[in-house]
């Protein structure tokens, strides 16, 4: 069933590094996450087999139930990259190496108070999400309050704060999607920040050449599925 996906990786891969030298940035500056939300663990297997290393999921509960099944694949690194309630983040923090989303200083303090349980001696690389698009459905920090959280999460002495997440409104064009990341780059430059998680199948490239570090790549990965 899963087939596929070494060539679709392979010509992802290939519009990535396309992408970066349009920048004038190097491929290897630029992290492919494999959206697996909703699809068996079979297909994390099937994408680590065709040389993918990164994994994003939406949902804690839905990726604990798949954990056992791929928690034995070296050098996987899981990435939380849905909304986080903060009465989940123990959970959160057991099951993901990296937390994307995080939006309040209250989530943070949570997932930092788990890191010193959960992963002692070490500190959880997070993301902050910013809310860049008006849709009332989109979570994150307004850009006007980032500067607040940036602080409250260098002051949680268990997290390491990469960088900035979005996700702008969908659009069929992807040059739609570039106002919000050139945006965050800004935004992400002010703070010293260097790490930038945004761009999907439909605008990952266009997110490369405004500076993406991550991009989130589902559908072109693995097809369309139904959403959860």
């Amino acid at each position: 069933m899963w087939e596929s996906i070494g060539q679709r990786a392979a010509e992802i891969r290939a519009r990535i590094e396309a992408a970066a030298r349009r920048a004038g940035r190097e491929p290897q500056q630029v992290t492919l996450i494999a959206v697996t939300k909703v699809l068996p663990a079979e297909a994390i297997r099937a994408a680590y087999d065709a040389g993918l290393r990164h994994f994003g999921e939406n949902y804690v509960q839905e990726f604990e139930r798949k954990l056992p099944a791929v928690a034995d694949l070296p050098g996987a690194c899981f990435h939380l990259i849905g909304h986080l309630q903060s009465n989940k983040a123990r959970r959160a923090v057991q099951a993901f190496d990296v937390i994307q989303t995080v939006d309040s200083g209250r989530l943070a303090r949570r997932l930092d108070e788990a890191a010193a349980v959960f992963k002692p001696g070490l500190r959880l690389p997070v993301m902050i999400e910013v809310k860049l698009s008006p849709e009332e459905t989109k979570s994150g920090v307004p850009a006007a309050e980032l500067g607040a959280l940036v602080e409250a999460v260098r002051a949680c002495p268990h997290l390491e704060l990469r960088g900035l997440m979005t996700m702008p409104p969908f659009s069929e064009d992807p040059e739609d999607s570039r106002p919000y990341f050139r945006k965050l780059r800004e935004l992400a430059e002010a703070f010293g920040l260097p790490e930038l998680s945004m761009g999907m199948s439909q605008d990952f490239e266009v997110a490369i050449e405004e500076g993406a570090t991550h991009v989130r790549i589902g559908t072109a990965l693995f097809g369309p599925r139904e959403a959860a």
